[in-house]
């Protein structure tokens, strides 16, 4: 049996690859990124890239150790001689502040926009839209608690989304006040859930001693019913007067940009270095499992991980679950192109003569050629299934006289193009 790939990820194929429906098409997660990279360069962000395996002290600090991500789903890396201290980024701002205070880039012009993708690792339960190796796009923006780019940031993620053609998206806003109104709040919650602590999943007995915010992300069902048999009051109802103030300057820049939202009290997010502002969007036509990804306040996290103490906001999505949307919607994305040309030769002599022409134009544009002669019938089919524009045939005629019969697939239109003036021809006249 020939290897398989590991459960929970997936290949990403080129365009017209046989088993593309149950795997990823390259052009489309491509297509994804660049939308990405053309909206938030615009608003000023800069690309970063960290690696994809960072100190485990990172992630337990920087995410929270009582959070699922660090005592179930982390990914650890084992090298000889290592001492088993790294894992596999569970996601990315850990890392990106980390690079921010390593780097200096304090010194740089605040606040400061960072951007970038790339792929994340869980051991999660594998399930559609949920995998071991899933890719997000991040962008992060450090140096400012001025609600201002806080309502920023969700525009900027729902113009990416916007950009990307999808409509059904609905961002889910709320705040998860500062740490004084947590340490408030947890108590409340302590007091409440601990006479019913015996009917509470493992899991959500452990959180109720470690942080009992986390019951309310609970995923077991008996969890939810307690938590709806108890009348929860919602963290909102615990903002202190800073935090109520701040989150009303978000929501009142966001009406004036006319961002469709609604306030969630349930909103917990499940990172620990979220304060304030927290938000999530969801599509409503992607089942239960609807959230697309979400964002946050997150100004304790520098100082958390021995750097000054620095404020930043930022938001993340699931590239994956973004395709399983604009599937959803019926959105079609665009291919990758095909070569602007194909040459062929008519004769082997003239195979060196075609890669020649080729290998000359690709400093402009996309050129192809074949590796052995062709007869026409079978160069033009051959430009056609490579999605080629042009098609141009060598021959002995054409290599005495300096010239390519180029046809252009679409109109049937056929002429001889001197070599010399081949790039010209096919930039102008494509």
């Amino acid at each position: 049996m020939a290897l398989q790939r590991p459960k929970g990820t997936q290949d990403h194929l080129p365009d017209g690859s046989p088993k593309l429906s149950s795997e990823i098409s390259s052009s489309a997660f491509r297509h994804v990124t660049e939308t990405a990279r053309t909206v938030l360069e615009r608003a000023g962000a800069s690309f970063i890239a960290t690696p994809i395996f960072e100190e485990a002290e990172l992630v337990t600090r920087g995410v929270g150790g009582s959070t699922d991500i660090v005592r179930k789903e982390m990914f650890k890396v084992f090298y000889a001689g290592d001492h088993g201290g790294y894992v596999m980024r569970p996601e990315g701002t850990a890392g990106i502040v980390r690079a921010y205070i390593q780097n200096g880039l304090k010194q740089l012009p605040a606040p400061f926009k960072l951007w970038t993708h790339g792929p994340m690792f869980r051991a999660e339960n594998v399930q559609k839209g949920r995998l071991r190796q899933f890719h997000q796009v991040d962008y992060e923006v450090i140096g400012s608690a001025d609600a201002l780019v806080d309502a920023e940031a969700i525009w900027l993620m729902v113009e990416v989304v916007a950009a990307l053609g999808l409509s059904g998206v609905q961002v889910k806003l709320g705040s998860i006040g500062d740490p004084s109104d947590r340490e408030t709040y947890n108590t409340y919650l302590k007091e409440l859930f601990t006479p019913h602590a015996e009917r509470l999943s493992d899991d959500s007995k452990d959180r109720l001693i470690r942080n009992p915010m986390r019951i309310l992300d609970s995923k077991s069902a008996t969890d939810q019913g307690i938590i709806s048999e108890l009348n929860v009051r919602p963290m909102l109802d615990f903002l202190g007067e800073e935090a109520a103030a701040h989150f009303a300057q978000v929501r009142a820049y966001l009406d004036a940009w006319g961002v469709s939202y609604e306030v969630d009290p349930s909103i917990v997010r499940g990172l620990d270095y979220y304060r304030r502002t927290a938000w999530e969007l969801h599509h409503q036509n992607i089942g239960a499992k609807s959230a697309l990804g979400g964002g946050g306040r997150y100004d304790g996290l520098a100082a958390e991980l021995g750097g000054p103490d620095t404020p930043g906001i930022g938001w993340a999505f699931g590239i994956e679950r973004i395709l399983i949307a604009l599937e959803a919607e019926g959105i079609q994305l665009p291919a990758s192109p095909g070569p602007v040309i194909y040459i062929a030769a008519l004769d082997a002599e003239y195979v060196p003569l075609a890669a020649k022409a080729a290998l000359s134009l690709r400093a402009s544009l996309r050129a192809e050629f074949g590796y052995k002669h062709q007869k026409p019938g079978n160069a033009f089919r051959e430009g056609e299934r490579r999605g080629a524009v042009y098609t141009a045939l060598i021959g002995s005629d054409e290599a005495l006289a300096g010239t390519l019969a180029v046809k252009h697939l679409g109109t049937g239109e056929q002429r001889a193009v001197k070599l010399e003036e081949l790039a010209e021809f096919l930039t102008t006249d494509s």
